[in-house]
């Protein structure tokens, strides 16, 4: 099973995808994709481990390449975030690229390897601001990354205000 999260900033996506794999008896892995640049992600990764403490998660840093990752079968997966993971893959080494179908190859990787697979993602793009060029492109190639990940997920969440709303198959919890 397959669930893709969204919503924006502080809108409760962390909260509940986590409490999706509660009742799982098998081993839980959070594939955490924020690099540690500067004091704001430090202090979000800080934030992320904490809320996630106490819950049973191995923890895999793995910033790219996610089609690399070696995981035991039938675990539960939870990859945070595809918009951290967009960027690092998008401007990695100064190059600008466009990862989609990486990402895509690398979801569906973790998929065939997860009994749940629960990805959390950014609403970006909607807020009517024009940008610059290479953050257009991120916004771009960000939504089209979760467009193709809602068409293969069978569940669709988007966090509103902490609330779980069904966009797709149905709120887990």
């Amino acid at each position: 099973m397959m669930t893709l999260i969204t919503g924006g900033s502080k809108s409760g996506k962390s909260r509940y995808a986590e409490k999706i794999p509660d009742t799982f008896t098998g081993k839980k892995i959070y594939i955490a994709t924020m690099r540690p640049y500067g004091d704001e992600a430090a202090d979000a990764i800080i934030r992320h481990r904490k809320m996630r403490s106490g819950k049973g998660f191995e923890t895999v840093e793995q910033y790219t390449d996610i089609h690399r990752i070696s995981l035991p079968a039938d675990c539960s997966i939870l990859l945070e975030c595809m918009g951290n993971l967009c960027a690092n893959e998008m401007f990695t080494d100064g190059a600008v690229c466009d990862p989609t179908e990486k990402i895509i190859t690398g979801v569906i990787h973790l998929k065939k390897i997860a009994s749940e697979l629960i990805i959390v993602t950014n609403e970006t793009g909607s807020d009517g601001i024009s940008y610059e060029s290479g953050t257009q492109k991120y916004i771009s190639v960000l939504g089209e990354i979760n467009r193709q990940l809602a068409a293969i997920a069978d569940n669709v969440i988007e966090c509103v205000y902490g609330i779980p709303v069904a966009l797709k198959g149905e709120v887990l919890c």
